[in-house]
């Protein structure tokens, strides 16, 4: 009876035990269940108005604008080389040398006969003179002889003039022994080295010796593809834009080594044509070349002012979110909640992407916190600097492709230099 008695003390006074630690825990969560959590701190910052330029860009290959395969004109052995390869040369400079000594003799054979030739119409003249004043004695002379005279002086006058024209052959092959240069720029090397027989041709068959290429200025050609074409000249019937045909259009030029575009020249040539079998206009940009960096055959990416420069709002490319496809941005309201804007965005430049529709320049655009945001939450805005952020390599049209919806109404694949003009 004693222990059941205890059994049941000990039980009260653990109950108790228990009671007394959830009871404080309770007391606290009633405590705090009343108070609503602060506001997210989040930075925001209006949209950037700026002047911008739209560009697209495109790939292309350096050529020179003269380039040249020097070719044996005439047969015979090389005996001479008197060029550097790789050496700059200039229009009439010594390339290559075939042996003279046959067309100088051939020369000299023409130069005698053009000098007996000669000597026989002198004869001929004499004795034509001298029968046309046997010819005014009655008697003296036939009308045949006079006639026959008169024929020997044409025929050596014809036999003079074909010798004078075999000698200018002769004279011109010995000179084509001279292989010169045929314009100014930059030789190769040796095709055919000194001593081998080389041989004359029509139509590109002689020998070919080596190639000479020019350097200033350079030619870049690049494709347009059909979709930028046809905004393009939407953006010329509308005003906006200027035809490359009718004026000077400024264009750049990067290389493979850089993200920059530090060169600058104009288009010169446009096709007449679009290319069925890749749906491109072929069009040529001019670039100087003083400091000599361009050579032909450089890869090279090519960007083309598209319109005239316009005003337009540009955001960070770090506060466009994605939602089921939609480009949104988040903003913030007169009374401080999070909303979302869906917006159309258009090029981009060192990441700042400008925004076509969908906000305007009061806009309070969320720029750092997104993380912590959703629409209707209330947060604590501060405002901000547009932080920038991103590279030029930002610039390639396959990025602003993959950034922007394809519908008629979109501009084709560019990029927007904020402050820009169009040259």
């Amino acid at each position: 009876m004693m222990k059941q008695s205890f059994t049941a003390v000990s039980l009260v006074i653990v109950l108790g035990a228990v009671a007394g630690m959830v009871l404080p825990g309770c007391s606290k969560q009633s405590t705090t269940a009343g108070v609503k959590p602060a506001p997210t701190v989040v930075v925001v910052s209006s949209p950037l108005e700026q002047k911008v330029t739209d560009y697209a860009v495109f790939t292309g290959r350096t050529e020179a604008v003269k380039s040249v395969e020097v070719r044996a004109r005439v047969d015979g052995y090389l005996i001479r080389m008197p060029f550097k390869e790789g050496a700059d040369v200039k229009k009439g400079d010594l390339l290559f040398e075939i042996d003279p000594r046959p067309y100088q003799a051939t020369y000299d054979q023409a130069d005698a006969q053009v000098a007996l030739c000669r000597a026989r119409l002198t004869q001929a003249n004499a004795d034509f003179s001298r029968t046309t004043d046997l010819s005014k004695t009655p008697g003296a002379i036939s009308k045949q002889d006079v006639d026959r005279y008169a024929a020997l002086k044409g025929e050596a006058a014809a036999q003079l003039q074909a010798a004078e024209a075999t000698a200018a052959s002769a004279q011109l092959n010995l000179e084509f022994t001279k292989v010169v240069s045929p314009i100014d720029g930059m030789v190769s090397r040796y095709y055919v080295t000194e001593g081998n027989l080389v041989q004359s041709g029509q139509m590109g068959g002689g020998t070919l010796l080596t190639k000479v290429v020019s350097i200033h200025p350079m030619y870049v050609t690049f494709h347009v593809d059909e979709q930028t074409l046809l905004y393009a000249r939407r953006l010329i019937r509308e005003g906006k834009a200027k035809s490359a045909r009718d004026s000077e259009i400024t264009i750049e030029l990067g290389l493979s080594d850089s993200d920059a575009f530090p060169y600058h020249g104009v288009i010169n040539f446009v096709d007449n044509q679009i290319d069925p079998k890749t749906g491109t206009l072929l069009v040529r940009g001019v670039f100087p070349n003083q400091d000599r960096i361009l050579s032909p055959g450089l890869m090279a990416r090519v960007r083309v002012p598209i319109g005239n420069p316009h005003d337009a709002l540009l955001v960070t490319e770090r506060a466009i979110e994605t939602d089921q496809g939609q480009k949104i941005l988040y903003v913030v309201n007169a009374k401080n909640e999070v909303v979302s804007r869906p917006i159309k965005v258009g090029a981009l430049h060192s990441g700042l992407r400008v925004i076509e529709s969908g906000i305007t320049a009061d806009d309070r655009v969320i720029v750092n916190g997104l993380q912590r945001v959703r629409p209707g939450v209330l947060v604590d805005p501060k405002m901000g600097e547009m932080p920038a952020g991103g590279s030029d390599s930002n610039l390639a049209d396959a990025a602003t492709k993959a950034a922007m919806p394809a519908t008629e109404s979109t501009s084709p694949a560019v990029a927007t230099t904020p402050g820009a003009s169009n040259k």
